[in-house]
């Protein structure tokens, strides 16, 4: 046997034991799920409401990959299980399928039955940044693939879910997973030209998926079967969520854990907490079997979670000149409100050493944005965003409507970023426009159009100085977003 390479971070012996696990811990919670309608209705709505958090992720993930996956054929941002899809230029304003995404990068996205090993490779990607994230269903990101964290030369890997047991061939790198679903989001950068689209387009034709069992054999993709999830394909998942109910929340998280989704071990005590309300992984939640009094406490359990969450969101890490800075995602442990957190609004986020996104909701003197005013904000010479050589920065208008998204405007203009050419100012440096009317016609080179409404702004920072200035330690902040 092949032996296990760095990202062998589950053992399969690990992963055996987990799906055993719980299995078992199933069977030995029903007698206290049976007895879920003596518990007190305040009781009953904290252990719903930490439980609604616990699972978001998941449940988020699960839907999003459904709403990309459970195609016949190819369309925007969609692709059949097990097969990518290549956006072949920036997504659309009007795009709704993920919160808060990027018009910096062109994506790659597959979505993987683990059930059956694949393997996944790429090309030598030379001179550009490019980046997979590796996403299981409950929104951990454990590996990256890409210019910052492998390396520039082609590879190839063997993903494996729960359980799996086998040999791992030559020349592949083996990462084990505790979910049966994985997504492969790739991000490729590209200058917005047709020349340098060529070229990426190129690179993406390469970007491959295949069954172990058919790796080194002529294989002929054939697309499974479209099953009815009872979904909308282009519903903001969060809307989809809140559609389900609590009770239909619910049991989407018990089909789903173990089947597909082993829970963590440090999650022991969450499952155990969750069956005294009758909510135990494998088995129906059934709220006929609660008292009155706690049907009645949990009827606005999503409502207040994703209120909590949305809130949350604006308020996540760090206060840096008014804009939220966060270094952490991607692996959260028991940190259950974070990782939901980044579901409800940015799902998925990324290794802070891959890219860091301040969002900014509100100007220097802590007052809202809205469209309906006019705002700058000011790089002094030479304190653009830190950042590597291959690295580079944007920053996208969003409107805010239970979730974050593009706004749009007569310019098609969605960011401003490295590939823009701006005015700068006599001193050297650059000052930025943010409103909803022009500011001019000699500003509007330098002018992000915004809604004539709240709105908020996201900085993204790809590929992060690592020693000072940086973002990654507070050595350097972005600017404060002035009313002008």
């Amino acid at each position: 046997m092949t032996a296990p390479t760095r990202f062998d971070t589950l053992s399969r012996r690990g992963l055996l034991a987990a799906t055993a696990t719980t299995a078992l811990a199933a069977e030995a919670l029903a007698p206290r799920a049976a007895m879920a309608q003596t518990i007190g209705a305040d009781e009953a709505r904290q252990i719903a409401i930490d439980a609604y958090i616990y699972g978001y992720s998941l449940v988020t993930t699960d839907i999003t990959r459904l709403q990309m996956s459970n195609v016949a054929q190819q369309g925007l941002m969609q692709a059949p299980l097990g097969s990518f899809f290549n956006v072949r230029g920036y997504p659309p304003a009007d795009y709704r399928g993920v919160s808060a995404t990027n018009a910096d990068t062109l994506y790659s996205m597959a979505w993987l039955d683990l059930q059956e090993p694949q393997v996944f490779s790429h090309p030598e990607i030379k001179g550009r940044f490019f980046n997979f994230e590796l996403i299981d269903l409950w929104m951990v990101v454990k590996h990256s693939v890409g210019t910052n964290t492998t390396g520039t030369a082609a590879a190839t890997y063997l993903f494996t879910g729960p359980g799996w047991q086998g040999q791992v061939p030559p020349g592949m790198v083996h990462i084990a997973y505790p979910t049966r679903y994985l997504g492969v989001l790739g991000r490729t950068y590209a200058l917005d030209t047709p020349e340098d689209l060529a070229i990426v387009h190129r690179l993406q034709d390469q970007y491959k998926v295949v069954p172990l069992s058919s790796w080194g054999k002529p294989f002929t993709f054939a697309a499974p079967p479209v099953v009815d999830a009872g979904i909308p394909h282009r519903e903001a998942p969060q809307k989809v969520i809140l559609s389900l109910g609590l009770e239909g929340y619910f049991n989407w998280m018990t089909r789903l854990i173990p089947a597909a989704a082993v829970p963590a071990a440090e999650d022991a005590p969450m499952i155990e907490r969750m069956a005294k309300i009758g909510l135990v992984p494998g088995r129906p939640f059934e709220m006929s079997k609660l008292s009155p009094a706690v049907q009645a406490a949990l009827r606005d359990v999503p409502q207040v979670v994703t209120d909590r969450l949305n809130a949350g969101w604006a308020n996540l890490g760090q206060d840096r000149n008014g804009w939220r800075v966060t270094t952490s995602g991607a692996i959260y442990g028991t940190d259950y409100l974070t990782r939901a957190i980044w579901a409800s609004n940015g799902w998925p986020s990324q290794q802070p050493e891959v890219s860091v996104y301040p969002t900014v909701y509100v100007d220097s003197t802590g007052e809202a944005l809205s469209g309906t005013k006019g705002y700058t904000l000011t790089f002094k010479r030479g304190e653009l965003p830190p950042l590597n050589e291959m690295g580079f920065w944007s920053i996208t208008m969003y409107q805010i409507d239970n979730g974050l998204w593009f706004y749009p405007n007569p310019l098609n203009r969605l960011t401003l970023s490295t590939r823009n050419t701006f005015k700068y100012n006599q001193d050297g440096s650059l000052t930025l426009y943010f409103q909803h009317a022009s500011p001019g016609a000699e500003k509007e080179s330098n002018w992000l159009p915004a809604p004539a409404a709240p709105f908020a702004m996201t900085m993204r920072l790809y590929w992060p100085n690592r020693t000072p200035p940086s973002i990654l330690d507070g050595t350097w902040a972005p600017p404060p977003v002035v009313k002008s």
